[in-house]
């Protein structure tokens, strides 16, 4: 049966709320909070459970390898993959990877949380176009969203410094950096005699108590996992409370949708589900805000064709689905003499973004950040069953002194890179596999841009350069020189856009098609970023609330 909470308002299913929201992630907790604290009644659907940090340990088996976040093929939800429409779809564990939990992915992601910069929201006229792609300017600009970025920095919990890259800001951050790694010492020195600048990394882990929630406890367990004291700043442990503690959210968990009706004006009117038991409801709703995810929503939009959207809701412009980004990264592990124990602590406490833009004489597009982490942080037993990165004995006595020495004496260099958005790459419902309720798997296909190969690439090279600088005595690594097939990174899908035919969504992220129907995740993002979104997603998402109240207020949805 789906979870309830005595102390929430309990609103019958066929009597109609003002919102409902599909998703409890970094955007939908947001629209939770925000809609409920403003007075409006609000009933979200979770896929998943309502966890709390008591229930978060070091359990690498449990996340890691049975996907107890993440879920998967072998707990009834298979995904499919093509790189194009000429393949055939394989069967695959997890292609699209994000957590069913109340906070979503924000719960287990590693924290990284910079800001996009200006340049990110008009790049296509400042670059000009590239060929076969749907590169494009956003309807929005930088100065737009910097008021929303500072209230994700104050309400939700950022850690940082502004540093020589940092865009134009309205307000300090609310904590000081973590802590400097020794794995980020390395980064930062090596960096600086090659005349880079590094500066500390804004993280969403607080360094000290901030909004009733304590400061970080350095545990080393974050990318992946849950946070056990609530330092990490999920959308779980910073908006959900205050969303319940209004009096107007109901948060119904264990509720997998399957469809969003309309009536014959063609509004939405109400929301299908089903619970645990696979009991089937109907919620019905003044409005309805889809935040499940930049893969679960156009899912569910396809999934909600009808006589009056025969191409799926909201989907006049055939848009739905396609432009999937996901951001490139790159891997550059060296050995060391001296002990690093960069599984110690957050992931990352320094960043590098002097390639945030790379020259375009290089030939091709793209950009990003460098940071320094573990390569197998929270993840022992996954290094010492894959014999390590660096190679070496596989067996005895000798592997086990190279394996402690790999996991204690090694720093990670990772690059974090631009995705291209294309009409190719997409999601879609695979016509012959489906999930544990019937509903079609999600197909995907994707094949990286050139482009963005070519930037993996450069990064990969750029972070063997710094390995090498800061005294690596030894040094592997690798990047998806083949192309992606499958990232955590879920993006563009709905995008937003001032033209209906060529967009899903308008500048406050509302739908074209459906006046009462929002998507406010990252699949309304117009371009990819350098390799963290969420911050944006959830600046995006109090816009949108912002604007969704106000019209509102005014009757306008």
């Amino acid at each position: 049966m789906a979870q309830a909470n005595t102390t929430q308002p309990s609103y019958p299913t066929r009597e109609e709320v003002d919102f409902v929201i599909v998703g409890s992630g970094a955007a939908g907790g947001v629209m939770a909070k925000e809609l409920s604290v403003a007075g409006f009644s609000v009933v979200v659907l979770e896929q998943g459970p309502h966890l709390k940090a008591a229930d978060f340990k070091h359990d690498e088996w449990g996340y890691d390898v049975n996907h107890d976040l993440t879920w998967g093929a072998r707990k009834g939800h298979p995904q499919t993959f093509r790189k194009t429409v000429n393949d055939e779809a394989e069967t695959r564990e997890s292609v699209l990877g994000y957590a069913h939990n109340v906070g979503g992915s924000s719960v287990h992601f590693s924290g990284n949380f910079w800001r996009f910069r200006p340049i990110d929201f008009i790049e296509a006229s400042v670059r000009g176009p590239i060929a076969g792609t749907n590169f494009a300017d956003w309807p929005i600009t930088y100065d737009d969203l910097e008021p929303y970025y500072t209230k994700v920095d104050w309400e939700v919990g950022v850690s940082g410094l502004a540093g020589p890259w940092d865009p134009p800001r309205s307000r300090d951050y609310p904590c000081p950096p973590l802590p400097v790694k020794s794995s980020d010492v390395l980064l930062e020195r090596a960096a600086k005699q090659l005349g880079y600048t590094p500066y500390p990394a804004p993280v969403a882990i607080l360094s000290q108590p901030h909004n009733g929630r304590p400061g970080c406890i350095h545990c080393g367990f974050c990318n992946g996992y849950g946070c056990e004291v609530n330092a990490k700043s999920s959308s779980m442990a910073s908006m959900i409370p205050l969303a319940l503690a209004s009096g107007n959210c109901e948060l119904r968990t264990g509720c997998t949708v399957s469809r969003v009706n309309t009536d014959e004006s063609g509004r939405a009117n109400e929301v299908l589900y089903w619970e645990e038991d696979g009991t089937e409801h109907a919620q019905r709703a003044k409005a309805v805000v889809l935040c499940a995810n930049g893969a679960e929503t156009p899912r569910l939009l396809l999934a909600s064709a009808s006589s009056q959207h025969p191409d799926g809701l909201a989907n006049s412009s055939g848009v739905v689905g396609t432009n999937l980004m996901f951001n490139g990264y790159s891997t550059a592990v060296g050995l060391f003499d001296e002990p690093v124990n960069a599984y110690k602590s957050v992931p990352a406490t320094r960043v590098m973004h002097d390639f945030y833009e790379l020259d375009p004489s290089l030939g091709f597009y793209g950009g990003g950040g460098i940071d320094a982490r573990h390569f197998s942080a929270g993840k022992p037993m996954e290094m010492a069953l894959s014999g390590g990165i660096l190679g070496g004995p596989s067996w005895g006595s000798e592997y086990k002194r190279n394996l402690e020495k790999e996991f204690t004496h090694t720093a990670a260099f990772d690059g974090h890179t631009t995705s291209l958005p294309l009409a190719t790459n997409t999601v879609t419902l695979d016509p012959n596999v489906q999930d544990k309720w019937g509903r079609p798997a999600m197909r995907t296909t994707y094949k990286d841009h050139p482009d963005d190969i070519a930037t993996m690439k450069f990064f990969y090279d750029k972070t063997m350069e710094l390995l090498d600088v800061a005294g690596a005595t030894k040094s592997a690594g690798f990047y998806a020189e083949n192309g992606q097939e499958g990232n955590v990174h879920l993006l563009g899908t709905c995008r937003m856009g001032n033209d209906p035919s060529s967009s899903v969504v308008d500048k406050f992220n509302r739908s074209h098609d459906v006046e009462n129907l929002f998507m406010v995740d990252g699949s309304s993002l117009v371009t990819s970023g350098r390799g963290q979104p969420t911050m944006t997603i959830m600046a995006l998402a109090f816009r949108a609330a912002d604007n969704i109240i106000q019209s509102a207020r005014r009757g306008e949805i």
